[in-house]
């Protein structure tokens, strides 16, 4: 006795199709070439050259500088001399600017990263009542442009007594650069793994030795970024140090803005002293670059 299968038809094997590449994709993978590298060197050149220019100024006389363009001195290099920087740090006005500068900034600094920190801690990991409303109102103060406030807290700074001092400005700052701390520590810390978290508090850890011991360790590229962005925001403004800082004492931006009145006369020294003034926030950002763009990935996504 014999049995029959039923014959199980093949069917043709397909050939798997590759998905065509988009124009933007096909674009962007010309782009890539040596042309573009080129390019963008050129570009990067074109927007360092007045940093250039400043820099070769500094290194001029004030003759030389009212006489010729900064493109000179590659003709005739003698002209440059370190006579400016000398003279800069014997300027009593700019030294003293520059020390009120590093006494706003770094405080400023400061207290942005402390509580901004602590407080995207709270509104990460802590259940309190309204949490998410008063974050939801933090993110709203992202949107408060600084110049509505300037007259309601001049006013009030006055009759606290604290108008026009450093400490005014340092308030100043502090208040409105921690709105964009608290936002992005707290979708920083958020994404740190909760299990890690209880585990160490399993292990006996309360909240400030796991904030210290797990929290802020693992949230250094946001808290790097944080702080790069404080201390160039209040490094260079101008703005507020115009209306809350002491016009005796002023920062380096206001007294390279009043120098700049009496051009003429002191061009000698307001190109080396707008060069320490721009170099020094350079510094910093490079430094701490690497921790800069982590952090910015980081706390950008939620």
């Amino acid at each position: 006795m014999t049995t029959t299968t039923d014959a199980v038809p093949v069917r043709p094997s397909r050939t798997v199709e590759k998905a065509r590449p988009s124009a933007v994709s096909r674009l962007a993978a010309r782009a890539g070439g040596g042309l573009t590298q080129v390019l963008l060197v050129l570009v990067a050149l074109f927007w360092l050259m007045p940093t250039l220019g400043l820099l070769i100024s500094s290194l001029r006389e004030g003759s030389d500088i009212a006489g010729s363009g900064w493109w000179k001195v590659f003709g005739a290099p003698t002209q440059l001399t370190v006579d400016n920087y000398a003279e800069l740090l014997g300027n009593g006005a700019i030294t003293e600017s520059l020390l009120t500068t590093v006494l706003i900034t770094v405080p400023s600094t400061v207290l942005v990263v402390v509580i901004g920190s602590l407080a995207g801690y709270a509104f990460a990991w802590l259940d309190f009542p309204g949490r998410d409303g008063w974050f939801l109102l933090v993110v709203g103060l992202l949107v408060v442009p600084v110049q509505v406030a300037l007259l309601p807290v001049a006013k009030l700074f006055n009759s606290l007594g604290i108008f026009q001092t450093t400490a005014g400005v340092v308030v100043f700052h502090t208040a409105f650069g921690l709105p964009f701390a608290v936002f992005l520590l707290r979708n920083f810390f958020a994404e740190i793994p909760r299990e890690l978290l209880e585990a160490a508090r399993l292990d006996g850890a309360g909240e400030v030795r796991l904030f210290t011991r797990v929290v802020l360790p693992l949230g250094g590229p946001a808290i790097a970024s944080l702080g790069i962005f404080q201390f160039l925001w209040v490094w260079n403004d101008m703005l507020v140090a115009l209306i809350f800082a002491d016009s005796g004492s002023p920062p380096v931006t206001v007294a390279l803005q009043q120098q700049v009145r009496q051009f003429g006369n002191n061009i000698d020294v307001l190109a080396p002293g707008a060069f320490v003034s721009m170099v020094i926030p350079l510094v910093v950002f490079f430094a701490f670059q690497r921790q800069f763009v982590t952090g910015v990935m980081a706390g950008a996504v939620k």
